[in-house]
């Protein structure tokens, strides 16, 4: 009978330190004693966010090509049958990179994640769009057999050779410029360090892999 009165003295003490302690939790910063603290280690779904934008086209070049295309028949004057064409056409040529088939490590955070790396191919080339408003003949002739066959059919077919040879034209031009690979370098890093900015990030490394020369 005697060790009750300890025991109850015991629980009142254990109420009272819950009581102080819950009384203080206003007023005192966070570390007290009994209090829970949760950690949030979970890595942000920025992959997923990257597949979303699809092809990101990053800068655009406005060019212009002149195509001479001349088709003859063996041992037949070109007054006779043949055909040629001088054409000069206007077109847009992007570059950019694709989001969509990135690999699971592509976007690699620190363990605060403040700082963020993202691994992409290099820019890469876009099909040519050609202005077919823009396109102007500069000049064509056509042998007697050809000008009689167009009263009876079109010509599309030797047109489509004439834009097709355009577009390649336009294409490797393209290739061939150094300013419009590093403007969508610079504007893919831009959009890159702006969109995961938003997500807190205040570094945002952008390393581009090049393609191997020997593969095809």
């Amino acid at each position: 009978m005697r060790r009750f009165p300890g025991i109850i003295m015991i629980v009142l003490a254990v109420i009272g330190v819950f009581v102080i302690v819950g009384a203080l939790r206003g007023v005192l910063p966070d570390g007290l004693p009994f209090t829970s603290k949760t950690v949030e280690r979970s890595q942000p779904v920025l992959l997923q966010s990257l597949e979303d934008i699809g092809e990101f086209r990053a800068a655009s070049a406005n060019l212009q090509v002149i195509v001479d295309l001349e088709k003859d028949t063996r041992f037949v004057p070109s007054f006779v049958k043949g055909r040629r064409v001088t054409m000069v056409v206007p077109a847009e040529v992007d570059a950019g990179v694709d989001f969509t088939d990135l690999a699971p490590d592509a976007v690699t955070t620190n363990e605060d994640r403040t700082q963020a790396t993202v691994r992409l191919p290099a820019p890469r080339l876009f099909p040519s769009r050609i202005d077919p408003d823009g396109v102007e003949v500069a000049g064509q002739s056509r042998g007697l057999i050809d000008r009689v066959g167009s009263l009876f059919g079109s010509d599309d077919n030797f047109q489509t050779d004439v834009l097709r040879l355009a577009e390649d034209r336009l294409e490797e031009a393209a290739e061939s410029d150094a300013a419009l690979d590093q403007r969508a370098r610079e504007n893919i890093r831009m959009m890159l360090s702006q969109l995961l900015g938003q997500a807190g990030f205040t570094r945002v490394d952008v390393i581009f892999i090049e393609p191997d020369p020997t593969r095809r």
